[in-house]
């Protein structure tokens, strides 16, 4: 099914870097738009993970290095009967974590700092787990594709912006209509948010229900959530908006109406469902 997610997303991206490169440079655009669509849907296949952890100076750690939070990722990918990860610790202050790779033999999971520092040991153990579920759910290509590659729209987008404020032109030298680049920017900048929204909240859920199950502690879980979420309004992790879905909780406060938008569901409804886990419900 994620296979099948990840196609359709590559497709709506690669639709949405044509439709700019056509308001661009007219059929010059769009053909030099497809072209840059494709390298990149191969480069971000491959090279989507090494990108993002690029992005956040994510510095892999072993048993040597960092030995409680490596023995822990052990002891949770052993019990699920998974290939071990890449382990990475982002030098931010901010708590945090996300797993990114393209399948469970080429992934990796990265937490922060500042995570390792609020939470004790269950706690860690359920974020862990959250992430690793991530992995055995086989949503972390389609998470990282998005990530990459909604990035891409969003600079496209305000290159799209810019030509309409200059008056950019197609390659056959007319001026291009601004209306139109501007509506294709505001297009592709809501279309590129709309593809992580629908990939991020029920699989967020997912994540909470079988990594509570994986550690057996839902509990655990559940108080590393209300942690993070407390802390991260406090210290929030410098994070690009492009990646925010990645990420266990929010890097980004939402309030009032703003949580429509949203690319996760509210804390207070992953931890109510996560305590109904707990007692059975």
């Amino acid at each position: 099914m994620n296979t099948a997610k990840t196609a359709f997303l590559m497709i709506i991206l690669t639709g949405m870097f044509v439709l700019i490169g056509y308001g661009l440079g007219g059929e010059s655009g769009m053909i030099t738009a497809f072209g840059l669509a494709f390298a990149m849907n191969m480069a971000t296949y491959w090279f989507s993970d090494k990108i993002v952890l690029a992005m956040y100076r994510a510095r892999e750690v072993d048993e040597a290095t960092a030995p409680r939070l490596y023995a822990i990722v052990r002891r949770l990918t052993e019990r699920a009967g998974m290939p071990m990860p890449r382990v990475y610790i982002i030098p931010q202050a901010g708590p945090n974590a996300f797993a990114t790779g393209r399948n469970p033999k080429h992934a990796a999971v990265a937490v922060t700092q500042g995570l390792l520092s609020i939470l004790d040991e269950e706690e860690i153990e359920g974020v862990i787990a959250h992430e690793l579920s991530h992995v055995r759910n086989r949503d972390i290509l389609i998470g990282t594709v998005a990530a990459t590659l909604a990035g891409a729209i969003m600079i496209l987008a305000r290159m799209a912006q810019f030509a309409a404020i200059f008056g950019g032109g197609d390659s056959r030298g007319r001026r291009g209509s601004g209306i139109g680049l501007v509506f294709i920017a505001i297009f592709s900048a809501i279309a590129a948010t709309l593809v992580q929204l629908a990939i991020s909240r029920s699989r967020e859920y997912q994540a909470d229900a079988s990594g509570a199950k994986l550690s057996g502690n839902p509990e655990g879980l559940a108080r590393a959530l209300a942690k993070l979420e407390r802390w991260s309004q406090r210290v929030p992790v410098e994070a690009n908006p492009a990646t925010s879905h990645m990420f266990i909780v929010n890097p980004f406060s939402r309030q009032g109406l703003m949580t429509l938008f949203s690319t996760h569901p509210p804390i207070e409804d992953r931890i109510e469902r996560l305590e109904r886990m707990r007692f059975g419900g």
